[in-house]
C-alpha cells in the first residue's frame, strides 16, 4: 500500500469515527501531495510524500512559534496536535547523536576540510537526513563540525 493510499484510508476511517481533528489535519495533508503532484505532472513517490508531509510539519512547527509569541496557546496547541497527527507518517526522527554521527561520516566521505564544503556535505547528507532532522540543526552542526577541522588544519600548519 502506497503512503498516499494510507492516508486516504486513515482520513476514510477519521470521517467514519468523527475525529474532526484527525479528519481535517489529513486533508490538509492530503491536499498539499495533491498540489504536489499536480506541480510535477505525475504521481508522487513515497518519498516524495514524506518530503510533502515533513514540509507540512516544518509549516506548523514555525507557526507554533508565531503563535506562543502572539500569546495564543489555543491556537498553538491545535498545530502541535496536528504535528502529532501528521508524524505519525513520518520515519522516525534522528536524536543529535545519530546526527552528528551521519555529519562526520558524510564530511569524512566528501574529504570536506572547511567551511566553503558546507554546499557539498550538504548536498550529500540531505538526502540521509530529510524528513528525520531538521535542517537548521543539520546544517549547524554541518558548519560547526567543518569550523573545528578548519581551525585545526591552520593549527597543524603552523597559521
Amino acid at each position: 500500500m502506497t503512503l498516499s493510499s494510507k492516508l486516504q484510508e486513515d482520513l476514510t476511517n477519521a470521517i467514519r469515527q468523527r475525529d474532526e481533528l484527525r479528519r481535517d489535519t489529513l486533508r490538509m495533508a492530503i491536499a498539499a501531495a495533491y498540489n504536489a503532484q499536480k506541480a510535477s505532472g505525475r504521481e508522487l513517490t513515497d518519498d516524495e510524500v514524506l518530503q510533502v508531509l515533513a514540509r507540512e510539519v516544518k509549516t506548523r512547527r514555525e507557526s507554533i512559534d508565531a503563535y506562543a509569541a502572539a500569546g495564543r496557546q489555543d491556537a498553538a496547541a491545535r498545530e502541535q496536535a496536528e504535528i502529532d497527527i501528521v508524524s505519525a507518517y513520518l520515519p522516525d526522527l534522528l536524536t543529535d547523536t545519530e546526527v552528528e554521527a551521519l555529519v562526520k561520516e558524510t564530511i569524512d566521505q566528501i574529504g570536506a576540510s572547511s567551511p566553503r564544503d558546507l554546499g557539498k556535505v550538504m548536498a550529500a547528507l540531505v538526502p540521509k537526513t530529510r524528513g528525520r532532522a531538521d535542517g537548521k540543526l543539520v546544517s549547524g552542526m554541518v558548519a560547526r563540525e567543518l569550523a573545528s577541522r578548519d581551525l585545526a588544519g591552520h593549527d597543524s600548519a603552523g597559521h
